[in-house]
């Protein structure tokens, strides 16, 4: 009797944790809606202060959104109304309706918007006929790219050349930063100065970059047909406390020509940083990362993956500063499924995702897990199996599957497997699953979103990218 009355009480024990876990993860949600409300209104001054100067972001990773309310907190202390939004949430009217907006924009891959932007290009920018005419509207463009790809600032000069077309007078030529590139953002702050009227223009505070040391390096596919890829352990090299950080974020690994560690005057150097997501949290003691030697096309290694797989001594220093990539955080998805899906080195962010998820399920009930990872051979390219192997025998998660594309005469990648379990797919999107994809841009990420698309359809795809239950962090 005792048995039979204990399977109820423990039904309803689950029952409400699984609630007091809604309830946690809505709680958080809606704190940070308001303080993202709080911060936007304070940058809003009485109303008879004329309409707000439009700054809008299109951003992959988080940068070009961060040079936004950089933007934005400047023009603000001097005196202005600004409102801050991402593109995709600007519509015809917004823009016809405002007198000055700046558009800091990030290329995606070989030219393509941001995956936030998608819907002003669909509804706006390719909308034949129906365009709106904006000879009302002053505009400056700041394009963010990457010279090493092919169409370098292709989404911002395409953005740039639409507003023209349109009748938008510029403010100033538009400016095009090279990874960030310090000069170009200092020319973008001495454009702003000039337009809201003033020679002291708040400074912006930014992360300086510092020592890290190496305290561990392990490579994790000797015999592997595919570069090799090398788990790194780095640590403060003063001994001071980690900083904070969440599963997603990024670090910047800044190596000098001579690859010395110049922590304390790397922003005046000419090398441009390389960034690497995570792949631990702040409760690991360090930060983690997977790093795979690259080969320039004389054979010799990439600058920064040789220097810290190969050059940089054990308990060397290197420069580096963490930076948040807010689109790759887990946000409102804390409870929600997971279908992680990445390829090689993309693994880093998805295990720091799963590392999180241990973690919460220790306090409340989340949702599971379905990892999809793909690389080369089952026998050299299984990174973390022993990890994810025990992760499955906990439940934390559900099902795995792994393409090793060598180990048969026909490649199998991760899309194929998506596509071989499409009922899968929809029914996990139906239960309310959130899509994180990590990896390759070229191959991997435009053929899982082909998949997605084919699988859901394109406007079940779009709400999720709108919802933000769809979230990419590819190179």
């Amino acid at each position: 009797m005792a048995a039979t009355l204990s399977r109820p009480a423990t039904a309803l024990l689950l029952v409400a944790l699984y609630l007091l876990m809604c309830a946690a993860v809505w709680w958080r949600h809606r704190s940070r809606q308001r303080q993202a409300a709080d911060d936007a209104a304070a940058l809003l001054p009485a109303a008879d202060a004329g309409p707000p100067v439009l700054v809008l972001h299109a951003s992959q990773t988080g940068q070009a959104e961060e040079i936004a309310w950089q933007t934005a907190r400047a023009l603000h202390l001097a005196g202005m109304p600004v409102r801050v939004a991402a593109l995709g949430e600007v519509g015809r009217d917004a823009l016809r309706d405002a007198r000055h907006a700046l558009f800091i924009a990030s290329t995606y891959g070989e030219g393509d918007a941001p995956d936030s932007a998608a819907p002003f290009v669909r509804d706006l920018m390719s909308a034949e006929g129906s365009a709106p005419d904006l000879s009302s509207l002053e505009v400056g463009v700041l394009a963010l790219g990457d010279s090493t790809y092919t169409h370098y600032c292709g989404f911002g000069r395409a953005l740039d050349a639409w507003l023209h077309e349109r009748g938008a007078r510029p403010l100033f030529d538009r400016i095009e930063a090279d990874r960030a590139d310090e000069h170009a953002l200092a020319q973008w702050r001495q454009r702003l100065s000039h337009f809201a009227g003033t020679a002291d223009l708040a400074e912006w505070d930014t992360p300086v970059f510092t020592s890290w040391r190496l305290s561990a390096r392990r490579h994790l596919n000797p015999g592997s047909q595919g570069g090799p890829v090398f788990h790194l352990e780095l640590t403060p090299a003063d001994g001071s406390p980690l900083p904070n950080w969440e599963a997603g974020d990024l670090v910047q690994v800044c190596v000098t020509t001579d690859g010395a560690d110049h922590a304390h005057d790397v922003d005046h150097d000419a090398q441009r940083p390389r960034e690497y997501t995570i792949a631990s949290l702040p409760a690991d003691g360090r930060v983690e990362l997977m790093v795979r030697r690259t080969t320039r096309e004389d054979g010799t290694p990439g600058r920064s993956s040789g220097w810290l797989t190969e050059g940089l001594p054990l308990d060397g220093t290197v420069a580096m500063r963490l930076r948040a990539h807010a689109s790759f955080r887990i946000g409102a998805n804390a409870g929600r499924p997971l279908i992680l899906v990445g390829n090689g080195t993309g693994l880093a962010g998805l295990r720091a995702h799963l590392k999180a998820r241990a973690v919460a399920r220790m306090d409340t009930t989340v949702g599971p897990a379905w990892l999809l990872f793909g690389e080369r051979q089952s026998a050299h390219d299984a990174h973390y199996r022993d990890e994810i192997e025990a992760w499955q025998r906990d439940g934390l998660i559900a099902q795995a599957d792994w393409a090793f594309s060598r180990d048969q005469s026909g490649r199998v990648h991760v899309q194929h497997l998506l596509a071989r379990h499409a009922q899968r797919l929809r029914e996990w999107v139906a239960d309310g699953a959130a899509l994180y994809v990590c990896g390759s841009l070229q191959g991997m990420a435009g053929a899982v979103d082909a998949v997605l698309r084919e699988t859901l359809g394109d406007a079940g795809v779009d709400a999720l990218i709108r919802d933000g239950r769809y979230r990419r962090d590819v190179y």
